[in-house]
């Protein structure tokens, strides 16, 4: 028996080859597109493709409400794929639905300038909502998405009225639910009771390097069903009435987010047939052949007959028609709820409210405060100005200083609110606040301790990564949060974090830089880290600090650049070099990306290059030589004790900052 006679064999087994018609070929269209571009690209994912490959096209087929000519449209339903090294079942899927991406955009799959990246990004390809690949991040978006819905169902439906109601589906695979951020964010799912959210489990039983026998063999279904979610089982992805009746069961259950057990077969039509090696790898000219003739598909490569264009497409239709029927509620929406109708269109727009800025803090010198403490007056006057501004914390709500006053718990039964207890999650935490952002219509915030922050990092790199709008609220930023000691005080994450495109790390000296840290961050339209103490520091001149970066004291025979609790520590320096006849100025740089786009005449006003310049930071001193001549930093790990004294133990004091600037003037 010859290989395509075993696989053969096989497929009829479980009956997969069936008759040719318009549904079977619409399938096979989806599928070998998959295939093609990933062994004309010589890099790719097919296995997930040809399984899933029915079940998606049902979806965007027959349930998922969207539109291809307005893919942003805000009522759509979502879907994230977070699975994303399949990401070719989703280009193909877009293209044969008609959005904007061509057949010449599905050639280019995985080449330099592509819209089809090898893994989807956001902003590249109309119709991906989020960037994916990192296994689990998908899964904690989309219950962002569907945590979002529910929020602004809250606000913005009325009697009469209901201008926010879709889903949120998610396509996932064995490798998602192994991650730990997938079970943190599906674990807060069924808490929360998110009955709009559904996600789609390809059950191949296939990871990169075999069977899932080698390391997975928990019951998912019993896993879910603790969670507190609906489950349901889909036993043959190629019966579209077990689609259909699988997707209805989830769409009907409204008080618990379903999960669908999907029994698929990776690289189905091939050799690879439940092969682990149908994953990670094209399945190469001679193995497509053989899939072609066994699912009968007899069209060379990236050959779409019309009709099959027209079957998609019409059906299509039918899911875009949602769209001219919400827009219909929303002009009567208008007319009934003007006020309503305006903020709902500011949100989705991501405009802030008309004059926000005015309602800032100010604080007065003489008063020692905490950055946390500042920053956390600052977020709840901005908040009773900006009602989208939500979030939570990693159960570190009162640590964090994070609280909406006024506002109780967001619970199941109480979507009306803007506080969002996350738990001891802080990775679901990231990814969720992500999906909240990417759904449009809020500006949400996580908050969690600066050590804390390697936890969720990968949910950080992807909201730079995407420029999502959101805020990283990291507190105890320093050995200055004192005897919780090694583990709790941040040394290597300043430097760490500073490196990542696109992500503003912000370290406040006093409580009106915490302030004004909050509104560049509200002004950017990328994510956001703010950087806060636990111990007072003194207010500084309001009218002298700039979160850009500013002289705080003058000085004009060297200079003393700092951020955070240092630069109290510089001050200190200044004060002892003056003794001394030195005149040094003090420059607080809370935000090295916003220092660098200042004008060029503004930074050496500031930083003058002729001058000695010693830098000073609790933390690692990677990256200080751009702006410094010598650092005064850590090099090892902190220790458990009180703040005055580990500052003293660490050596970063006025005295050793002085003496290190006497060194570099020869004095």
């Amino acid at each position: 028996m010859t290989v395509s006679d075993q696989t053969e064999g096989r497929l009829r087994d479980r009956g997969a080859v069936i008759p040719p018609d318009i549904y079977d070929a619409s399938v096979n269209a989806l599928r070998f597109l998959s295939v093609d571009a990933i062994n004309k690209a010589a890099s790719g994912h097919p296995g997930t493709p040809l399984d899933v490959a029915p079940v998606i096209y049902r979806l965007f087929t027959r349930h998922l409400r969207h539109d291809p000519t307005a893919p942003d449209w805000p009522d759509r339903d979502r879907f994230v794929l977070s699975g994303g090294h399949a990401s070719m079942v989703l280009y193909g899927a877009l293209h044969l639905c008609g959005y904007d991406l061509s057949l010449d955009d599905i050639r280019s799959f995985r080449q330099v300038g592509s819209r089809c990246a090898g893994h989807p990004e956001r902003g590249l390809a109309p119709g991906v909502e989020v960037t994916t690949g990192p296994l689990g991040q998908g899964v904690a978006n989309a219950v962002g998405m569907a945590i979002a819905e529910q929020i602004l169902t809250a606000r913005f439906n009325v009697d009469r009225h209901v201008i926010v109601d879709h889903r949120t589906w998610a396509e996932c695979g064995d490798g998602d639910l192994m991650e730990g951020v997938a079970s943190e964010a599906c674990s807060l799912a069924g808490h929360l009771g998110l009955g709009k959210l559904t996600l789609l489990y390809d059950e191949n039983h296939v990871t990169l390097d075999g069977p899932t026998t080698l390391s997975f063999t928990e019951e998912v279904a019993a896993r879910f069903l603790a969670y507190g979610w609906h489950v349901v089982r889909l036993f043959d992805v190629d019966d579209f009435a077990a689609i259909d009746a699988a997707f209805a069961e989830a769409e009907a259950e409204t008080e618990r987010p379903s999960i669908i057990l999907m029994h698929s077969h990776i690289g189905v039509g091939t050799p690879l047939h439940d092969d682990h090696r149908a994953h990670g790898s094209p399945v190469g000219p001679a193995y497509a052949g053989i899939a072609r003739g066994l699912l009968e598909w007899p069209y060379d490569p990236f050959i779409i007959p019309q009709e099959i264009y027209d079957h998609w497409r019409e059906q299509v239709k039918e899911r875009a028609a949602a769209r001219p029927e919400w827009e219909k509620r929303l002009e009567a929406y208008r007319a009934d709820q003007p006020e309503l109708a305006t903020e709902f269109e500011r949100v989705f727009a991501g405009r802030l409210s008309e004059g926000w800025r005015r309602s800032l803090p100010r604080f007065t010198p003489g008063e020692r405060i905490s950055t946390r403490v500042a920053a956390g007056k600052a977020l709840n006057a901005l908040a009773a100005v900006i009602p989208e501004l939500l979030g939570g914390a990693a159960d570190l709500e009162t640590s964090t200083e994070t609280h909406l006053i006024g506002y109780p718990a967001l619970a199941r039964t109480h979507w009306d609110s803007r506080n969002l207890y996350f738990g001891v999650r802080e990775h679901a935490m990231g990814g969720i606040v992500n999906g909240m952002a990417a759904h449009g219509g809020l500006r949400p915030f996580g908050a969690t301790f600066f050590c804390f922050s390697d936890y969720m990092r990968p949910s950080v790199r992807l909201s730079a990564i995407m420029r999502l709008p959101v805020v990283w609220v990291w507190t105890h930023d320093s050995i200055g949060l004192g005897e919780d000691g090694t583990t709790h005080q941040p040394v290597e994450h300043l430097a760490s974090l500073r490196a990542m495109p696109d992500l503003r790390l912000i370290r406040p000296a006093d409580a009106n830089e915490a302030a004004q840290a909050w509104v560049a961050a509200l002004d950017y339209d990328g994510p956001t880290g703010l950087v806060l103490s636990r111990q007072g520091l003194p207010v500084l001149d309001p009218d002298l600090v700039d979160v850009r970066g500013a002289v705080v004291a003058d000085g004009d025979d060297a200079t003393i650049v700092a951020t955070g609790s240092e630069v109290e520590v510089a001050l200190g320096a200044r004060d002892l070099l003056a003794a001394d006849g030195i005149s040094a100025r003090v420059v607080s740089l809370p935000c090295w990306d916003l220092f660098r786009e200042r004008p060029e005449n503004e930074r050496v006003a500031i930083l003058p290059p002729g001058l000695p310049t010693v830098a000073a930071e609790a933390a690692s001193p990677m990256g200080w030589r751009e702006f410094a001549d010598d650092v005064v930093a850590m090099t090892t790990f902190g220790a458990s004790g009180k703040a005055a004294d580990l500052y003293e133990h660490f050596g970063i004091t006025p005295a050793a900052v002085a003496a290190r600037v006497r060194a570099l003037m020869g004095r």
